[in-house]
C-alpha cells in the first residue's frame, strides 16, 4: 500500500494515542514502570494527549497513514539535535514548566494511574547517565524518542517510510542518530537494518527488580553537505 507520512496535526492525537497504546500494551518498560493493576488507560490516554501536544511544538513528530485514509497506522517523534554547549532557551523554559503544570493537574483529577513514581526517575536517572557517556558528538544527535506502528499494518513498510524521513535528513546534515529500545530482539535487529549499532546496556533496577534497555546510534550515510 501507498504511505503518506506527515506531521501530526491535533485531529490526529487520539488515533496517536490508540496506536502508541496497543503498540505498548505488553512493552518491558511500560509494565516495570506501570502497576498493572492499577493501571488506568483514560488516564494513560489524557497523559499522552498532552506529550503529543508537546511534542508538535518542540519535537519532529510524524503520523502515518495509508494514502486516502486518515486512519492513524503508525507514529514517529524524534527530538532534535542539541549542540554541546547550548543552554535552554525561554521558549524551552517555557515548554518545560507548560508541561510540568500540565501533567500536575491531569494527577490532581486523574492520580498517577498506575504509574509507579520511583521507577520512573531510576528510568530518568540511568538513561540520563548513558546518554551522557554516548553522547560524545558536540554537533548533537536526533533522538528517536517513540515509533510504534499499529500492530494489524506491521510489515507494510510503514516504519521503514517513518524512519527514512528523518534519517534521510540526518545524512544530508551529517548528524548522527539514538534510540533506546526496550526489546533486544527483535527491535535491535530491525533498527539494525537503518544503520543503528549497539552502544549500551542500561538496566533500571528498583531492589532486585530490574528492567533492560538498549542504546544504538546511527552514523550518517553521507557526508556534510557543503556549506
Amino acid at each position: 500500500m501507498a504511505v503518506r507520512v506527515s506531521p501530526i496535526t491535533e485531529a490526529d492525537i487520539p488515533g496517536a494515542i490508540t496506536v502508541i497504546q496497543q503498540a505498548f500494551a505488553d512493552d518491558p518498560y511500560r509494565n516495570w514502570v506501570f502497576d498493572n493493576s492499577t493501571f488506568n488507560a483514560k488516564r494513560n490516554a489524557a497523559s499522552l494527549g498532552i506529550r503529543c501536544r508537546w511534542g508538535m511544538r518542540n519535537g519532529i513528530f510524524h503520523v502515518a497513514k495509508e494514502e486516502g485514509s486518515d486512519e492513524v497506522l503508525g507514529v514517529a517523534c524524534w527530538l532534535k539535535p542539541q549542540p554541546a554547549g547550548q543552554g535552554s532557551t525561554w521558549h524551552d523554559w517555557v515548554e518545560g514548566w507548560k508541561l510540568w503544570f500540565n501533567q500536575v493537574g491531569l494527577n490532581l483529577v486523574h492520580g498517577r494511574g498506575g504509574l509507579n513514581v520511583k521507577r520512573y526517575f531510576i528510568w530518568k536517572e540511568t538513561q540520563a547517565q548513558a546518554q551522557s557517556s554516548i553522547w560524545t558528538d558536540p554537533r548533537g544527535y536526533y533522538f528517536l524518542n517513540i515509533m510504534v506502528v499499529s500492530p494489524k499494518a506491521q510489515g507494510k513498510g510503514i516504519g521503514r517510510a517513518m524512519m527514512e524521513t528523518v534519517t534521510d535528513q540526518a545524512d544530508v546534515e551529517g548528524i548522527k542518530c539514538y534510540l533506546e529500545s526496550s526489546k533486544a530482539v527483535p527491535n535491535m535487529e530491525i533498527y539494525g537494518r537503518f544503520g543503528f549499532k549497539f552502544a549500551k546496556e542500561l538496566e533500571c533496577n528498583d531492589d532486585g527488580t530490574a528492567i533492560k534497555l538498549y542504546a544504538m546510534t546511527r552514523e550518517p550515510a553521507t557526508k556534510p553537505r557543503a556549506n
